[in-house]
C-alpha cells in the first residue's frame, strides 16, 4: 500500500515521496527540485490536501500537524444573544471556515470565545494594533481559565491561547504556522494586503474565522478573503440589530458656510490646484491618481505650490471656522451627555482639544494616557474626548450617546465604524451621530461618498 507523509517546513508542506502516483497528489503541489523532487504547496492547503490524500486510499504520516486538542472550560457561560448563536451555528455547518459579518458593539468577540470553545484546539487571534492584542489578552484571560500568549511590541510568549498582530504573525508564521488549529483575524478587511495574507497563507490551521463590521475594501482586495478564511457565513447589519441588541439611533447632517473669507482662499487654492492637476492630465479619481499628483508636484516650484494648494483647500473645506462653531453650540446643546467628537487628521482634533479643553487621542498618544482617558470618559470624569482615526475599529469604548464627525475619508467603512462607537445598548438610549459638512466644497463630495450604507438610509 502507498504512503505518504506530510510535513510541515517554513510555511510551507512538503510531501513525500517523490515518486507518488500524480492522481495522489493533492492540488496545489508542485514538485520541488530543491527538496529532492517532494511536492511543495502553501501550508493553507493543509486541510484539502490531508482530505485528498486520505480519500486516494492511502496510508498518511501526518508530521506536519503542531497544534493541540484542548479541554478548555469557559470560567462564566452565558447563553449568547440569538445573532450570536445563529452566527455560531452557521460557521459550523460550513465546517468551521468563513467569516462572520455584525456592526460594531454586537459581540463579535464572543462569537470568537464560542468559536474557541467548541473547537478546543490552539487558537492564534491576528489583531491590528497592540491595543487590539492587550483587549483581547484581557478577554481570554477571563473567558477562560489558562495564560493567554501575546506576540508583537516586544513580547514573544506562545501558548496554547495567543493573540498577535498582523504584523507579527506573518513575520512568524513560518515558525508558528503549524502550531494552531484555528486562527481568528480580527478585523479581516485588514488581511488581504499583500503582506498580512501571508499570516494565513503560511498556517495550516483547517479551522479559520474572519470577524469585520464592514468587509468590502475601496480595492476590491476583499475577494481574496474567500480563500483566505472562507466566504460570509452570516451577516446582520446595524439596521436589523438596532433596537434590540444596539441602541436606537438617528443620524443628523449639519450644513455649514464657509465665511467669506475663507471661501477667498478656497477658491484661489483650489483653482490652484485643479490648473496644476488639468495642466498635467492627471485623472485624480483614478487608481494611481493621487501617487501621479504627488510625483508630479515634487518636481517643481509650480507643483509644490499646488500642493500646498490642495493641502489648503482641504484644510478649509473639513475644519472650517463655521463648523467650529456648530460643534460649541452642539456641545452645549448635549451638556449633559458623554460625547465622543472624530475628525480626519491630528491637527483638528488638537485644535478643539485647545479651544474646549477636552482630551483628545491620536495614534501619538501613549497607551497608559489613551486608557486613562477612556476609563475618564466611563467614570463621568471626561464628558467630551476627541479621536482623529485611532478608535475606528477594534476598542472597547464606554457607553456614550452623541457622536459628532467634524471631518472624515470618503470610507464607507469608516463611517460605519465610527456609528458603530456610540451604539452600545442601554435601557432608554436614543443615540445621535451628527455630521458637520462645509457645503459647495469637496467635503459636500466626500461625504456623499461615505453615506453610500443602508445605516444612513
Amino acid at each position: 500500500m502507498t504512503e505518504a507523509v506530510l510535513e510541515f517546513s517554513e510555511g510551507t508542506l512538503l510531501l513525500s515521496p517523490a515518486d507518488l502516483p500524480p492522481a495522489v497528489v493533492p492540488p496545489g503541489f508542485v514538485a520541488d527540485p530543491r527538496a529532492g523532487g517532494r511536492y511543495r504547496a502553501l501550508g493553507q492547503t493543509y486541510r484539502r490536501a490531508l482530505t485528498h490524500l486520505i480519500r486516494s486510499g492511502i496510508t498518511v504520516i501526518d508530521n506536519a500537524r503542531g497544534y493541540s486538542e484542548l479541554q478548555l472550560q469557559p470560567r462564566v457561560t452565558r447563553s449568547p444573544y440569538p445573532h450570536q448563536q445563529e452566527a455560531i451555528t452557521a460557521w459550523e455547518s460550513t465546517a468551521r471556515f468563513g467569516m462572520v459579518v455584525l456592526p460594531t458593539g454586537s459581540g463579535k468577540t464572543y462569537v470568537a470565545h464560542l468559536a474557541i470553545a467548541r473547537t478546543q484546539r490552539s487558537t492564534l487571534i491576528c489583531v491590528p494594533t497592540l491595543d487590539l492584542v492587550a483587549q483581547w489578552v484581557t478577554g481570554l484571560s477571563e473567558a477562560f481559565d489558562v495564560e493567554v500568549g501575546a506576540i508583537g511590541g516586544g513580547s514573544f510568549e506562545v501558548r496554547d491561547l495567543t493573540v498577535s498582530t498582523y504584523d507579527s504573525a506573518y513575520l512568524h508564521m513560518d515558525r508558528l504556522g503549524n502550531r494552531f488549529g484555528l486562527i481568528i483575524f480580527d478585523e479581516v478587511h485588514h488581511l488581504p494586503s499583500e503582506s498580512y495574507a501571508q499570516a494565513a497563507e503560511l498556517a495550516i490551521a483547517p479551522y479559520r474565522l474572519g470577524l469585520t463590521a464592514t468587509p468590502e475594501r475601496p480595492d476590491d482586495l476583499h475577494e481574496r478573503l474567500v480563500g483566505l478564511t472562507g466566504p460570509i457565513v452570516y451577516r446582520k447589519s446595524v439596521t436589523e440589530l438596532s433596537g434590540a441588541y444596539l441602541a436606537d439611533y438617528d443620524t443628523l447632517r449639519i450644513h455649514v458656510q464657509l465665511t467669506d473669507d475663507e471661501r477667498l482662499r478656497y477658491t484661489a487654492a483650489r483653482t490652484e490646484y485643479r490648473d496644476f492637476v488639468q495642466a498635467q492630465r492627471i485623472r485624480m479619481g483614478s487608481p494611481s491618481g493621487w501617487q501621479r499628483f504627488i510625483e508630479a508636484s515634487s518636481r517643481s516650484a509650480v507643483g509644490r505650490r499646488a500642493f500646498m494648494a490642495y493641502q489648503t483647500q482641504r484644510r478649509l473645506a473639513l475644519a472650517s471656522e463655521s463648523k467650529m462653531d456648530e460643534l460649541d453650540r452642539l456641545l452645549q446643546e448635549h451638556a449633559d451627555a458623554k460625547v465622543l467628537f472624530f475628525a480626519h487628521d491630528n491637527r483638528t482634533v488638537y485644535e478643539v482639544s485647545r479651544r474646549f479643553l477636552v482630551p483628545v487621542i491620536t495614534h501619538e498618544t501613549p497607551t497608559a494616557e489613551r486608557k486613562s482617558i477612556l476609563d475618564g470618559l466611563g467614570s463621568g470624569r471626561w464628558r467630551v474626548v476627541g479621536t482623529s482615526r485611532v478608535l475606528n475599529e477594534g476598542v472597547d469604548m464606554p457607553d456614550v450617546s452623541i457622536g459628532i464627525i467634524l471631518s472624515g475619508t470618503g470610507s464607507v467603512r469608516e463611517h460605519v465604524q465610527r456609528l458603530g462607537r456610540i451604539l452600545r445598548r442601554r435601557e432608554g438610549k436614543r443615540a445621535r451621530l451628527y455630521e458637520l459638512v462645509t457645503d459647495d466644497t469637496i467635503d459636500t463630495f466626500t461625504s456623499d461618498r461615505r453615506r453610500e450604507h443602508e445605516a444612513y438610509k
